[in-house]
């Protein structure tokens, strides 16, 4: 019997990872709990305040873009992780699906998820008071593709090369400084100018960035996105060439 077409098995195994990160209790609090508290931090403290705009229209992005890290690089690396020591992998290595097969299957699951943290999340700072002008909607769901791609794909290098202690060790440790000074949630600009320059090439800031162009004044960030898309191609080619199954 000759194996399906790439894309069936894509939608297949993205189908599998999908139903499998909505089952995990760990996923779910990095999916949605994580962020939500983060929401609800903002939306209390007063130190968005005095970057120019309110503080649900700057910190608002900055959560969804800390929901596409938590998603698509800590969660997707730490449970890559443990299916190479488990041998899930190892069975995987076995069918058509193939490593391109793997990370696209993996985004399309991390697409599908997001989704429903856009929901819970937009709903959430829509009944906080956020308005977001309509116009922005667009460009900014534009911006997560590319930062969905960049974050799977680094998570899954990660995963693909080093154990699973190192792994979850290496990813935990990125999202906390990621999410504290890499530009998600706290504006690049509004770091120490000693850091400024570093954060600035980093794929997080890229997507911090974008989501609060399109999210506050309703345009779209070009330089953002060729950063973002230069990420995930470099990274995604990688994982690709470097990723092991066991």
């Amino acid at each position: 019997m000759s194996a399906s077409p790439l894309t069936v098995r894509v939608l297949q195994h993205g189908k599998y990872e999908t139903v499998a990160m909505l089952r995990n209790g760990e996923q779910l609090v990095l999916a949605i709990v994580l962020p939500m508290l983060a929401l609800a931090a903002i939306a209390v403290t007063p130190f968005f305040d005095v970057l120019g705009v309110p503080r649900l229209g700057t910190g608002t992005p900055g959560v969804i873009a800390l929901c596409v890290l938590s998603t698509a690089f800590t969660g997707q690396g730490i449970a890559t992780g443990f299916d190479r020591r488990y041998g899930v992998l190892r069975f995987l290595s076995t069918t058509p699906l193939g490593r391109s097969g793997l990370i696209l299957g993996k985004i399309l699951a991390v697409g599908a998820v997001l989704a429903l943290q856009l929901v819970v999340i937009c709903t959430t700072a829509v009944l906080l008071g956020w308005e977001p002008p309509l116009t922005g909607v667009l460009p900014a769901l534009l911006m997560l593709i590319p930062g969905i791609g960049a974050f799977t794909a680094l998570g899954l290098l990660i995963a693909g090369t080093l154990r699973p202690e190192a792994t979850l060790a290496v990813t935990n440790l990125a999202w906390i400084l990621l999410a504290a000074v890499g530009g998600t949630i706290i504006p690049r600009s509004a770091l120490p100018d000693a850091i400024e320059p570093i954060v600035a090439i980093l794929p997080s800031a890229a997507l911090g960035d974008g989501l609060r162009a399109a999210l506050t004044s309703g345009t779209f960030d070009f330089l953002s996105f060729a950063l973002l898309s230069g990420w995930a191609v470099v990274v995604g080619l990688a994982a690709v060439r470097w990723f092991k199954w066991s």
